[in-house]
C-alpha cells in the first residue's frame, strides 16, 4: 500500500480518491474549498492538508484531478504547489484534461526535481470515477507508467501508456473530437425521427443493434428524448477541450472541419444559457423556436 496525495475533490477526484482509500492506500487530501475535503474525510479514511504542498509532502504518489492549465498550474508550481512538496523519486499523475504543451512542461520540471510525471487524462465520466472503471490515456516513460499502474488501477477499467509527455493529453484529444461527432449525430437522429413522425425510442431499439450503436446512443438517447441535460459532462467544460484541441490542430496541420462546426454549436448552446447542461443539449439546439 502506497502514501498517496490527490488534489482536486470534484466530481472526477472526489470518488477516484475514494477508491484508493478502499484499496487500503494511506491518502491525504487536498481541495481548495476545504468543506469538501472534510465532507470526504466524514465518508473516507484519510487525512487533509491546508495546501497542496502540504499535501504532498512524504507521498510517494501525488495525484492531480482540476479543471484545466490554470488550476494545474496553481496547485502544481509554485511555493505553495506540489511540487514544492515532493521528495525525489516521488511521481505525480496529473489527471486534468489539460493541454499536451503543459504536459511537457512539467514532465521537464519534475525531471529537473527527480521527480516522475504522468500526464494521465480520463475517460468514463462521473459514473466511470465512482464505479472505479475508467479508461485512463497515459503520456511518460515505460518504467513511471510501470510503477504507477498498480496505483492508478483502484479506479480504472482500463489503462495505456501512448507515449512520452503529452501522448496522454492528446489521446484525450482524439476522444474528444469522437465524442462531439457522434453527439452531434446523435441529436441529429433524434431530431429527424421526431420530424419524421417516429417513436423516436423504437428507433434507437432498432439501430443500436447494428452499426450505429454508440455509448452515447446507448446511454444518452432516452435523456436526450425526455429533454434532460443535467447527466454529464458540462457544456462549458467541452468548449474548453474542444479550444486546446483546435489549437493542437493549427500547430500539428489536421483538419478537424466537423470538430469546428460542433464547437459553434456548442457556443450557441452556451448563448441559450446552457454551459452547464450537458453535452447531449446539442439537441436542445435544434428544437430552438426559430
Amino acid at each position: 500500500m502506497a502514501k498517496v496525495a490527490f488534489i482536486g475533490l470534484g466530481v472526477m477526484g472526489y470518488p477516484m480518491a475514494g477508491h484508493l482509500a478502499r484499496a487500503g492506500h494511506s491518502v491525504c487530501v487536498y481541495n481548495r474549498t476545504p468543506a469538501k475535503a472534510a465532507q470526504w474525510l466524514a465518508e473516507f479514511a484519510g487525512t487533509s492538508a491546508a495546501t497542496p504542498r502540504e499535501a504532498a509532502a512524504g507521498a510517494e504518489w501525488v495525484l492531480v484531478c482540476v479543471g484545466n492549465d490554470e488550476d494545474l498550474r496553481g496547485v502544481v508550481l509554485g511555493a505553495d504547489g506540489a511540487f514544492a512538496g515532493m521528495t525525489a523519486g516521488a511521481v505525480l499523475v496529473d489527471h486534468t484534461t489539460a493541454s499536451a504543451q503543459l504536459a511537457r512542461e512539467l514532465a521537464e520540471l519534475a525531471g529537473e526535481r527527480q521527480l516522475g510525471f504522468l500526464d494521465a487524462p480520463v475517460s468514463g465520466g462521473q459514473a466511470g470515477a465512482q464505479s472505479g472503471a475508467l479508461t485512463i490515456m497515459l503520456g511518460g516513460d515505460t518504467a513511471t507508467y510501470a510503477r504507477a499502474e498498480p496505483v492508478i488501477q483502484a479506479y480504472a477499467r482500463m489503462t495505456r501508456l501512448m507515449g512520452p509527455a503529452g501522448s496522454g493529453q492528446l489521446t484525450k484529444m482524439v476522444n474528444q473530437i469522437c465524442v462531439a461527432g457522434l453527439l452531434q449525430g446523435l441529436a441529429e437522429a433524434l431530431h429527424f425521427a421526431q420530424c419524421a413522425g417516429l417513436d423516436g425510442q423504437a428507433a434507437m431499439a432498432v439501430i443500436s443493434q447494428g452499426a450505429a450503436q454508440s455509448w452515447q446512443l446507448d446511454n444518452r438517447h432516452k435523456s436526450m428524448l425526455a429533454g434532460e441535460f443535467e447527466l454529464g459532462f458540462a457544456v462549458d467544460w467541452m468548449r474548453k477541450d474542444l479550444a486546446m484541441l483546435l489549437d493542437e490542430a493549427r500547430h500539428n496541420g489536421a483538419q478537424l472541419p466537423v470538430t469546428a462546426l460542433v464547437d459553434q454549436f456548442y457556443a450557441e448552446v452556451q448563448s441559450m444559457g446552457g454551459g452547464r447542461w450537458d453535452t447531449s443539449s446539442l439537441l436542445r439546439r435544434l428544437q430552438a423556436p426559430e
